[in-house]
């Protein structure tokens, strides 16, 4: 094989990212600095550090036998922009809940419950009404409860017509059944479960390339995408947590490491779940990205590298399993109504990914 056939991802740097206001790389250093202060917050229970998926949390020492507690917080960024333009609320909810519970369902929990916090320029019960409706809906579909949430007006800070929504879930998992991809080994395979869309990352980088100087507008129909720009960058999120959880508990094949595929792409989100001497190999050939990706490409003139860094091009998640568990669970999947597809395997090396 010819050594250009392969993207490392090495040197891949973020530059139309960051002229679109978004660094990663300066994400990843705010993590590095802040995880000294997390550190000093450590009481008995606590498992791992920052920088998994999921939050891990022990009841053991509290005489509670030993279910472990799974939780995450996120939000659903600058897609709102999005639902702002186009007047329609009703689906961040749901793209809100998927980033939470799918993180959590990464460690091998079941999403338990999940809560919102929800601030707006000026309270409208129709648009709080709409959101809301959106969250439930996303809970149904992860499989958790809706145990409450925050709604703050604070007309100072954000503008009218404008709201900001975050939210965290907790799951739990028994201690010996977590994920954590410790025992991903050379010969292992990849799959992965086809997105829907953008899911809900990379938008400053998308309403960049495809947005702004007038270039598109939202409400035109692409003949490519079979809709309008803006029903596109408003599909919601795909939420695997529901039919993962079935999958830990049919025993159809032991499953290894999950990496979720949100900001930082293929290139930060794989190497968070590879045991070092490891490294994933990815086949990019396995699968077709959504045309919503090749018209971001060219619109913005963006690398392909960056692509594969900043979006999830087509693959929401990506599970590691043992090479002849891999048939099967692509069958599971599908037959849960979630595409899948043999999309590599692991390698010997340093933990990083390589693109064929």
């Amino acid at each position: 094989m010819k050594t250009d056939d392969v993207e490392t991802g090495r040197g891949c740097g973020t530059s139309a990212y960051a002229r679109a206001g978004v660094d990663i790389d300066a994400g990843n250093e705010a993590v590095a600095r802040i995880a000294p202060y997390a550190k000093k917050t450590r009481i008995p229970g606590v498992l791992g550090d920052i920088g998994g998926f999921g939050g891990c949390f022990s009841l053991k020492p509290y005489g509670i036998g030993d279910p472990v507690l799974v939780s995450g917080t996120d939000g659903v960024g600058t897609k709102l922009k999005i639902a702002f333009a186009m007047g329609i609320h009703d689906t961040v909810g749901i793209d809100c809940v998927a980033m939470n519970a799918d993180d959590v369902v990464a460690q091998g929990a079941k999403p338990l419950f999940f809560l919102d916090y929800l601030a707006v320029g000026k309270l409208d019960p129709r648009v709080v009404e709409a959101i809301v409706k959106g969250v439930a809906e996303g809970c149904v579909m992860a499989g958790c409860a809706l145990l409450g949430g925050e709604t703050a007006e604070m007309p100072s800070m954000y503008a009218e017509g404008e709201y900001d929504l975050a939210g965290f879930a907790v799951g739990v998992v028994e201690r010996e059944r977590i994920i954590d991809g410790s025992r991903i080994k050379p010969g292992d395979a990849l799959i992965g479960l086809m997105s829907s869309g953008l899911h809900s990352n990379g938008y400053s980088l998308a309403r960049r390339a495809l947005l702004d100087e007038g270039r598109l507008d939202l409400g035109l129909r692409i003949p490519e995408l079979g809709r309008t720009l803006g029903e596109e960058l408003l599909e919601p999120t795909r939420i695997y947590s529901g039919a993962l959880v079935e999958m830990f508990a049919s025993g159809v094949a032991e499953v290894l490491g999950i990496a979720h595929i949100t900001g930082g792409g293929f290139y930060d989100n794989i190497p968070r779940v590879l045991p070092g001497g490891t490294r994933a190999r990815i086949n990019a050939g396995a699968w077709e990205p959504l045309p919503i990706f090749g018209l971001i490409e060219r619109m913005g003139g963006i690398d392909r590298r960056e692509m594969f860094r900043v979006f999830n091009m087509g693959i929401g998640m990506v599970l590691a399993v043992p090479g002849d568990g891999c048939d099967a669970c692509v069958r599971f999947l599908e037959g849960k109504g979630f595409p899948a597809r043999a999309i590599g395997e692991i390698v010997r090396g340093e933990p990083g990914v390589d693109l064929v």
